[in-house]
């Protein structure tokens, strides 16, 4: 079986289903139906992470061209076009926490440290763009902790008011 497991893994699968049907236990492939059975679960809180890095970066970078820049130019012809970035995020997150309800308490912990990437994301992003040594960001270029909370950033009414 452990062959078949690496080399048809949906025949396998199959031969797994069709022995617990018929009860056959004692005959199932467990360390590789564990294994499967991991990788297909993930790891739903790393998943709420990765989202709201994503998220996040962007929220960041269009505080900042608010907030900072205040560039009549980048609001006029460039922010409307980052909506997707912001959107985009929100709308996975929604669908994984419907997928998993427990999530909830991993709010606050997962933007605490999802904005640690975040931050240092954004700043690396947009000195990309920043030809002046003296106007390149930092990592005192953002707070330190995430000001905003789990609904501000998920809300898809909200953005950063700059």
């Amino acid at each position: 079986m452990e062959n078949l497991y690496k080399s048809d893994f949906t025949q396998w699968l199959g031969q797994q289903r069709d022995l617990l049907a018929q009860g056959q236990f004692d005959q199932l492939d467990i360390p590789n139906l564990l294994e499967a059975m991991e990788i297909r679960m993930g790891d739903p809180v790393k998943e709420l992470r990765s989202h709201l890095v994503i998220l996040l970066v962007h929220l960041l970078k269009y505080d900042y061209q608010k907030r900072v820049l205040k560039d009549p130019w980048v609001e006029n012809k460039v922010i409307h076009t980052w909506m997707p970035s912001i959107n985009n995020p929100r709308r996975e997150i929604e669908l994984h926490i419907k997928e998993n309800p427990g999530l909830s308490h991993q709010f606050e912990e997962s933007v605490r440290k999802a904005y640690f990437y975040a931050k240092r994301d954004a700043i690396k992003e947009l000195n990309r763009h920043i030809r002046s040594e003296n106007n390149r960001l930092n990592k005192n270029s953002f707070p330190e902790q995430c000001s905003w909370t789990f609904e501000q950033i998920t809300d898809s009414d909200w953005l950063p008011e700059g």
